[in-house]
């Protein structure tokens, strides 16, 4: 199922979006990077069968962090089930995308006029190689989920290297997920 260009959105919509607020539980505190010790940007929000993802990349300084690499602390992925509402945002660091875009599902084998911005399900389309994670809690590899191009423009795109893919994975069993990104 690819993911098409569905417009603005708003910053808190429960729908399929870049950009905007996280939705959180209650309790939640917002992700530093482990690197350079800034609050992390807040990138997309995956509602899925049995569970919110909502990803988040370092972008404090471009390129000095490790935030391609699912597991160097530099970004971070989280389920989040049950109620959800809008997380307070650190007032420091490059916290938010300068536009909040809804992600609409569109069949892939049905032309579309929008842009396509990502994907969900199937393999993942990868640039440099299998960087499938494994699963922190049970070490089995996780199941790829959803891939993301960086964005239609400047202001709602991460940076993923210039021209990167990013992509989400999920252990279920778990209640896990991972984000990683190539270019």
């Amino acid at each position: 199922m690819l993911l098409i260009h569905g417009g603005e959105a708003v910053a808190d919509a429960p729908e399929l979006r870049t950009g905007g607020v996280p939705l959180v539980p209650e309790g939640f505190v917002w992700p530093r990077c482990r690197e350079c010790g800034g609050s992390m940007m807040f990138f997309a929000h995956l509602p899925l069968e049995g569970g919110v993802i909502a990803v988040f990349l370092c972008q404090n300084n471009p390129g000095l962090c490790d935030d391609w690499d699912a597991t160097g602390g530099a970004n971070r992925a989280f389920v989040f089930e049950g109620p959800l509402s809008a997380a307070a945002v650190p007032a420091e660091g490059e916290t938010l995308l300068g536009a909040v875009t809804a992600l609409c599902p569109h069949p892939a084998d049905t032309p579309t006029s929008e842009p396509v911005l990502g994907r969900l399900g199937g393999e993942p389309d990868w640039l440099q190689g299998d960087e499938t994670p494994a699963c922190p809690s049970c070490s089995e590899p996780m199941t790829f989920t959803a891939e993301f191009e960086e964005g239609a423009d400047f202001e709602t795109s991460a940076n993923f290297g210039g021209g990167g893919l990013g992509y989400v994975f999920r252990c279920r069993p778990c209640g896990e997920a991972a984000f990683l990104w190539q270019r």
